[in-house]
């Protein structure tokens, strides 16, 4: 049991940015990455498309013998996490926007939330933003094609910058101190980000705690491996080989689910 990999997902190249959490903290960690870009964007698909997909995919990882799963996707977390747990004896790890850190340390009472539409009218987003912004004033929005803007492997471009403005405009009229980024995919954003944002506003992404999440359950359930850590990756598409290089992955596999 100690030697079957870990299972890590999402709707394509975001999920990269929980990976690399996961890498540095497990290195001895087998790791299956599936991209699911055949199916990318999940943001604006309906809960029950997206709760397919992550059935599916997930029924391939357990079947490739996977110990653990992690969900590297906001969107999957707040959709259809509930379903998958009901579904798969399997354990596994969610990834939510960190409006908790966010609220108990904003000194200014404004914090803003850039995430997918599938994210922030999800339930359990709602649910998590009352129960930790009591008092605060939560500007949200939706980062409208900002996902294919990093699977094209432009997230440090002009155009990405120019549509990151127009996106945060209206979030920054007001004195937002943090930004919590509800997208795996905009974790690879940051760069662009501090060119636009204010020094004082703290950017926050959930990549280490989902890592520490997953060594926890590891040890929890006596599963940790000492003598792996091969990462094999998988996309639903035909992947763009010069993309995945560039964001340092020199082979993908392409899988058919």
């Amino acid at each position: 049991m100690h030697s079957k990999p870990i299972g890590v997902f999402d709707s394509g190249i975001g999920g990269l940015s929980v990976l690399n959490a996961l890498k540095e903290m497990l290195p001895n960690e087998d790791i299956l990455y599936v991209a699911d870009q055949a199916y990318t964007p999940y943001g604006k698909k309906t809960k029950q498309a997206i709760t397919t997909r992550a059935i599916a995919i997930t029924n391939w990882l357990v079947s490739q013998d996977c110990k653990l799963v992690v969900i590297a996707c906001n969107t999957v977390t707040t959709n259809a996490i509930t379903q998958l747990r009901a579904y798969f004896s399997v354990p596994f790890v969610g990834i939510e926007p960190a409006i908790k850190p966010a609220a108990l340390g904003s000194q200014t009472g404004v914090i803003g939330v850039l995430a997918t539409a599938g994210t922030l009218t999800s339930t359990l987003f709602q649910t998590t933003s009352q129960d930790y912004t009591q008092g605060l004033e939560v500007i949200s929005q939706v980062g409208l094609g900002l996902v294919g803007l990093v699977e094209q492997g432009k997230a440090n471009s002009k155009a990405t910058e120019k549509q990151l403005r127009d996106i945060l405009s209206p979030m920054l009229e007001k004195p937002i101190d943090h930004l919590v980024l509800g997208c795996t995919h905009y974790s690879f954003l940051t760069q662009t980000l501090k060119k636009i944002l204010p020094k004082n506003i703290t950017i926050l992404d959930c990549s280490s705690p989902v890592a520490k999440q997953t060594d926890r359950l590891l040890e929890l359930n006596n599963l940790n491996n000492t003598n792996g850590g091969n990462i094999s990756y998988y996309s639903t598409a035909i992947p763009n080989i010069e993309v995945w290089k560039s964001f340092g992955v020199n082979q993908i596999s392409k899988l058919e689910i």
